[in-house]
């Protein structure tokens, strides 16, 4: 009896080790992704992430991913730099200087996301040329700065043929803006759009001058470690690209109201940039960034901009 009872419970535990080991190659063969967290600011850039996210493309790639808003650029970056989120949407200028610092990251992908030099309603100013001996307001050595310094220099004007205003914050700007106390400034939507509803004047886009100068970055941690779930997060952006070329404005009405804080009233009235397939950074918009970076004494001038870009992803 001793004897068929032992047997019995050796079979038994060679049942159950088998079972397990059968689960565990299950589970290793077709185990879920590592997560994602990717950092955004309520901007044109991240849509495609946004559109992902709405219509349930993540879940269709088997990735579990979290857009994480931010509202101070600031925040954004100390989260990146302390490892809180994995990747954020960023401008050129802010990654550079970040991987100049010692930051260990890489650009994986370019943005579409338009900025705008805008005019006051009664400035006067109805073209570039007319921002001459201006008061030009700017956040100094940012992507807001760049993109002045770039529309300036395509109308044959540089930094000097204006007064440039210190004014940091985007909100201080467009109602400073609105108000009257400045002549013109940088801004990106929803505030470009809101100011010209109420007769501001735009008078040029980084999209019209051909650069691009937002993209999505990741820590170099993140893409040894998480590589797989970076690429399915491409899939799904690419289809958020597919939806916007196929649908109008009000079928993302809800996510530019809540997401990326349009007014309702002002929605029918946007325009969406030309949404394109994630692709690398160009070489030509990058190296126009770092020159200008260079010039002002913010990155050394041999800084490899190479070493800025992982083009694995996208491909």
């Amino acid at each position: 009896m001793k004897k068929t009872v032992y047997i019995f419970l050796v079979c038994t535990v060679a049942l159950l080790l088998a079972s397990c080991k059968n689960k565990t190659t299950s589970n290793q063969s077709t185990g879920s992704l590592p997560a994602l967290t990717v950092g955004v600011m309520p901007s044109m850039d991240f849509l495609p992430l946004a559109v992902a996210q709405r219509e349930g493309y993540f879940e269709e790639e088997g990735l579990d991913i979290t857009i994480q808003n931010f509202y101070s650029a600031n925040e954004r970056d100390a989260a990146f730099q302390s490892g809180n989120v994995d990747g954020v949407v960023i401008d050129y200028t802010g990654a550079v200087l970040q991987k100049a610092g010692g930051i260990p990251l890489k650009l994986t992908s370019k943005c579409d996301a338009p900025f705008y030099i805008v005019a006051s309603k009664n400035s006067g100013i109805n073209d570039l040329a007319g921002l001459r001996g201006k008061q030009v307001a700017v956040s100094q050595n940012t992507v807001i700065d760049y993109c002045v310094d770039m529309a300036l220099a395509s109308a044959g004007m540089t930094a000097k043929d204006i007064h440039k205003v210190e004014i940091n914050k985007i909100p201080i700007r467009f109602e400073m803006l609105m108000n009257g106390k400045i002549d013109a400034t940088g801004l990106p939507n929803p505030f470009a759009l809101m100011a010209q509803s109420e007769g501001a004047k735009v008078l040029v886009s980084n999209d019209s001058l051909r650069f691009a100068i937002t993209g999505i970055m990741f820590k170099e941690e993140a893409i040894n470690t998480k590589a797989e779930s970076i690429k399915r997060m491409y899939a799904a952006y690419n289809k958020g690209v597919d939806y916007l070329k196929t649908h109008t404005v009000n079928d993302i009405a809800d996510i530019l109201e809540k997401d990326l804080r349009f007014k309702k009233e002002i929605i029918p009235s946007v325009k969406l940039p030309v949404y394109t397939k994630a692709e690398v950074p160009t070489d030509k918009d990058l190296q126009l960034v770092t020159d200008w970076l260079a010039a002002r004494g913010l990155i050394d001038a041999g800084f490899d901009k190479a070493s800025l870009v992982d083009g694995q992803f996208v491909k």
